[in-house]
């Protein structure tokens, strides 16, 4: 191996290496005593960069808007490498596009379009990033030719129409067939000259800021050293669209109904097509959506929205559109409800009469929210508000302490979130827990008693609640004592649901006032005691009997009495028993009526006819009865008759009603008639009056205003018989 290549460590090092002597493909071959194997090929190549051929090139000529190529004849190179065009003596900044670009494969230069400014030397530059080396060719002449021709429009004339709004531009295009005509613009007979609104550029003309009087015909003129071309258009200047009455932001509560306005003005002859557009989406209203509808037409397109919910919240854009312009407002409205249910209930800490309750906000629904803590207990009537600590929950605060609660009651507890719209749904219920025990609080109420046997001391009470007992073992304490004494005697009732205790001792003398209390216990200690309530020991019984005295009728007995005057020796007396009843075998019949306080006579209703009935009256009291009066028989009177009058007879005379009728005969077991009674009114609405006689005739002075009805009865013992049918006697007229 020459000095020229060497290895080094396997690795082959060639020194000042020669492309034309080293260029080529390597591989490396290692041998032992087992054999010898060979590597992959490595290629060896050389970056390099030629020159371009030094002989002059050839004039290009091109017909002025044709297209042409400039070859750049690449010379041999290897490497990274670039190729730009050099134009009069300057680079050549080419921007790629439709109309002129250079090819990095061949090195060309394509002009789509050749003009009088591209007349000029190009010469192709070469560049190899990897040499870091650029070489240039010979400069290529480029120039245009024309057929000689007067300018011309017939291939590309002026446009005919052009529309444009007020307050717009307008580009006319002016690009006759002979590119170096002189070009100048007529509106009309007057000649147009540049300022701020009227730019003449390349030819064509431009028109900013337009106003009405711009509308017209313009004329671009061309004119040449072969002769002139005019070719004109028109322009049409219409009135701009503006969006007059615009919707605004809102702030909407869920289910109000309302309208978002979107009206325009418009040029007279342009068509306008609104579209309505909801979080992006464009509002199809001849699907008849729900809640959407539309309202107005031609320049009034306004959106109605029925009965909002929650889920309208977002951006609405009305857009007008017209065949020259587009014009678009956007607002955004927030539909505001009751807040969702809080989450994730959890109960911490709980005591006897307090817990510490925390949750995970809800949907506030775009309004500001408030939190409430209800509890429903096996004694409540539903879910009921609760005190808290703090008492008002801000939005910002998702934990609280629940207080004055009861002792040993299973409590469900839930949360509810309220704002300016109203109170949501409440949270699912948390885990039925039950409070701590703790000593009874609460007394019982109604604290009275009385009555009962003699040496008896009854005392009664409202239980105390279940929800108020506080835990287990719950029972009642009952203290008295003799009005006056220092001594409280004091009994335990153990029974969760007793609601009187009964003191006996032979010592008690009647009626002797107690003061009593009676308080609460269970098996955290003894609870409160209720204030003092003065309570009576039983009373004997009535001492003395009435004396009384009785009425009969054929059907009812009155009984009366003399009332007693009583003393505590004789005897309290609270009211009076009547007893009654028959001595018939076959049909025995028995009652018992009471009157309390001081009435001393009794009416008994409903009795038989013409029989024999006993009766007597005691006193009683909360003891018992007293001794009877004297036993009293009486008989009741025979049944009045039943047979109804007959053959009654009436006339009028002298403003008089004349009746007769026959006289009724009675049964063996009726009352004999003693009488009749003639009961006699104007109409049926007005006082009935009586008149009482022992004849079977009558004589009535009445007025005849109107019409009367008569009905005539029997009187008897046994009471008042039956009635006759009724009489009308019509009015008459009076007459002179």
């Amino acid at each position: 191996m020459s000095y020229h290549y060497r290895l080094v460590g396997g690795s082959l090092a060639i020194n000042n290496p020669h492309k034309k002597q080293d260029i080529g493909t390597y591989q490396c071959l290692a041998t032992n005593s087992f054999g010898t194997i060979q590597s992959r090929t490595a290629k060896l190549q050389f970056t390099y960069l030629e020159n371009f051929e030094t002989k002059p090139r050839s004039t290009v000529s091109v017909r002025e808007g044709q297209g042409v190529v400039l070859l750049c004849g690449l010379p041999p190179y290897y490497g990274s490498s670039s190729c730009t065009w050099i134009f009069n003596n300057n680079t050549l900044y080419v921007q790629e596009d439709s109309c002129r670009f250079v090819s990095q494969e061949t090195g060309n230069l394509y002009l789509a379009k050749a003009e009088s400014s591209d007349v000029g030397n190009y010469t192709c530059v070469l560049t190899n990033s990897r040499a870091d080396q650029s070489v240039q060719g010979s400069p290529t002449p480029l120039t245009l030719h024309s057929n000689a021709a007067a300018p011309d429009f017939s291939k590309n004339p002026v446009k005919k129409k052009s529309v444009v709004q007020v307050g717009g531009e307008v580009t006319i295009g002016c690009k006759p067939s002979f590119s170096r005509a002189v070009i100048s613009w007529r509106k009309g007979p007057q000649i147009l000259h540049q300022n701020k609104r009227v730019i003449l550029l390349d030819g064509s003309l431009r028109l900013y800021n337009i106003t009405k009087p711009d509308a017209g015909v313009y004329t671009c003129i061309a004119t040449s050293q072969f002769g002139v071309a005019r070719n004109s258009g028109n322009l049409i200047v219409k009135e701009r669209t503006v969006i007059t009455i615009p919707p605004s932001n809102m702030d909407i509560t869920v289910g109000e109904s309302f309208v978002l306005p979107c009206q325009v003005s418009h040029d007279p002859s342009v068509d306008v097509v609104f579209i309505w557009s909801f979080n992006g989406s464009r509002i199809d209203f001849n699907r008849g959506i729900h809640h959407f509808e539309r309202i107005g037409k031609e320049s009034v397109w306004d959106l109605m929205i029925r009965k909002i919910q929650l889920y309208h919240s977002g951006k609405y854009v009305c857009t007008v559109q017209t065949t020259l312009d587009s014009q678009s407002t956007t607002v955004y409205i927030i539909v505001r409800g009751p807040p969702g249910p809080p989450e994730d209930i959890k109960v911490e800490d709980i005591s006897s009469t307090t817990t510490v309750l925390s949750w995970k906000s809800g949907i506030d629904n775009n309004s500001p929210v408030t939190y409430s803590v209800q509890t429903r207990t096996p004694f409540s009537v539903g879910w009921q508000v609760v005190s808290t600590v703090p008492e008002v929950i801000s939005g910002r605060t998702h934990k609280a302490t629940v207080v004055e609660l009861s002792p040993w009651v299973e409590y469900e507890f839930c949360v509810a979130a309220s704002n300016s719209v109203g109170t949501g749904e409440p949270s699912r219920p948390s885990a039925l827990l039950k409070t701590k025990a703790a000593v009874p609080a609460v007394a019982p109420t109604t604290i009275s008693g009385g009555g009962g046997s003699h040496s008896e001391l009854v005392i009664t009470w409202e239980p105390v609640p279940e929800e108020l007992q506080n835990g287990e073992g719950f029972g009642y304490i009952v203290m008295f004592r003799h009005l006056g004494s220092a001594t409280w005697t004091k009994a335990v009732v153990a029974s969760v649901e007793a609601s009187k205790y009964v003191y006996r001792n032979e010592s008690i003398k009647p009626l002797s006032p107690f003061e009593v209390k009676v308080g609460v216990y269970n098996n955290e200690g003894e609870g409160t005691l209720s204030s003092i309530s003065i309570v009576y020991s039983g009373e004997d019984e009535p001492q003395i009997a009435p004396v009384g005295v009785c009425t009969v009728s054929a059907a009812e007995v009155e009984i009366s009495w003399q009332p007693i005057a009583w003393n505590r020796h004789t005897g309290r007396v609270l009211g009076y028993e009547v007893l009654y009843w028959t001595d018939d075998p076959k049909e025995s019949t028995a009652g018992k009526v009471r009157v309390r306080g001081n009435v001393t006579a009794k009416n008994i209703t409903g009795l038989k006819a013409n029989t024999v009935y006993f009766a007597t009256v005691r006193a009683y009291n909360t003891a018992g009865t007293g001794p009877s009066n004297t036993l009293v028989n009486v008989t009741t009177k025979k049944s009045p008759p039943s047979q109804p009058l007959a053959n009654i007879a009436w006339k009028l005379t002298n403003s008089k009603i004349c009746l007769n009728w026959e006289h009724v005969k009675t049964m063996e077991n009726e009352s004999e008639v003693l009488g009749y009674k003639i009961l006699y009114r104007q109409n049926r609405h007005s006082k009935t009056h009586i008149l009482e006689t022992n004849n079977t005739s009558a004589e009535l002075l009445v007025p005849f205003e109107e019409d009367y009805l008569i009905e005539i009865r029997t009187v008897s013992d046994g009471g008042d018989g039956s009635s006759s049918e009724e009489i009308r006697i019509p009015k008459i007229s009076k007459t002179h």
